[in-house]
């Protein structure tokens, strides 16, 4: 257990860029929030919102949209989430004035920045986790992604497989940290094949993509010229968009996660499975000490569904 205690950001930052589906620019800001308050975006140009749970997904194809009841709310949240399972925030309120959140670098980077300029402060509440008891699987026609019970943490074991020169297979294990997520996972970027351009542009997708926030792949390698940041950046990135998809779950995870040839969409099903399943799972919470502590050795006590628990 890496916290006792939930987090949320000590003040306001601001982003600003364009989205990497929608092509479209918004600004997008953080603020800090109250105990069990739990990630929320907000809409300032439509006035919705929609706090970050289960039953908010619309979509998880190329991005994992977030809907309210009136409607897709916020699309491509997957990196910020990642920023924030990632670094160990529990409370965050998000506005934004458009529909998508900004792609920046392609990675979670410039996030994990804003964050570290902020302050990660501590509220009085105990922090709550969601622990897995039984694996859960979802299997597709070339891979699977499954859950299992992990009581050390949060363990990612992603591989993937690709027919092309530059990537192969390549596999990615670590149980994750702040520290681990900051030097690791965040810097890695999203990446898409020059042959998918033209269909992606027909559908409505990658409008906002360059060689600025998407390493591009052509038949004879890598077209950007910067190169990679890791030899093996993709499946890294791909773990990158798994912590960022599984904390649709609404709470820190005790578990396992393991994927071979996995995608938003896989992992959002895996999660859609165990949170289906209310003997797959339960909710833990961090037993705080008498004295403040913030690294302690406390143990976990099982609780009573939390008022706001993800939706399951």
């Amino acid at each position: 257990m890496n916290a006792v205690r939930q987090t949320t950001i000590g003040d306001v930052v601001t982003l600003q860029g364009v989205g990497v589906h929608s092509g479209k620019q918004a600004r997008l800001s953080i603020a800090p929030a109250q105990a069990d308050s739990g990630i929320v975006f907000h809409r300032s140009d439509s006035a919705q919102s929609v706090r970050v749970s289960r039953r908010a997904v619309r979509g998880s194809d190329l991005a994992t949209v977030l809907r309210d009841d009136a409607g897709p709310a916020v699309s491509t949240v997957e990196h910020l989430l990642a920023c924030f399972a990632g670094l160990g925030i529990d409370n965050a309120h998000v506005e934004i004035d458009g529909p998508e959140v900004p792609i920046l670098d392609g990675s979670a980077d410039l996030f994990v920045a804003a964050v570290d300029e902020a302050g990660i402060v501590e509220t009085a509440a105990p922090r709550r986790y969601l622990r897995v008891l039984k694996t859960v699987r979802i299997e597709t026609e070339h891979g699977f992604g499954e859950l299992s019970p992990y009581d050390a943490g949060f363990r990612l074991e992603v591989e993937i497989d690709f027919a092309h020169a530059a990537i192969g297979r390549q596999r990615y294990a670590a149980t994750l940290s702040p520290d681990v997520f900051r030097k690791e996972l965040a810097p890695a970027r999203t990446f898409g094949f020059v042959a998918d351009v033209e269909r992606l542009w027909q559908a409505g997708y990658a409008l906002g993509a360059s060689l600025d926030n998407t390493i591009c792949l052509g038949d004879d390698g890598i077209v950007n010229t910067t190169g990679l940041r890791f030899a093996d950046e993709f499946v890294r990135h791909k773990a990158l968009d798994a912590v960022g998809d599984l904390a649709i779950g609404g709470l820190p995870m005790m578990a396992r996660y393991r994927s071979y040839k996995g995608g938003h969409k896989l992992n959002f099903a895996v999660v859609d499975a165990l949170l289906s399943d209310r003997s797959a799972f339960e909710f833990v919470e961090a037993k705080v000490p008498a004295r403040r502590s913030v690294r302690s050795n406390a143990g976990i006590v099982t609780v009573a569904v939390p008022a706001y628990a993800p939706e399951f």
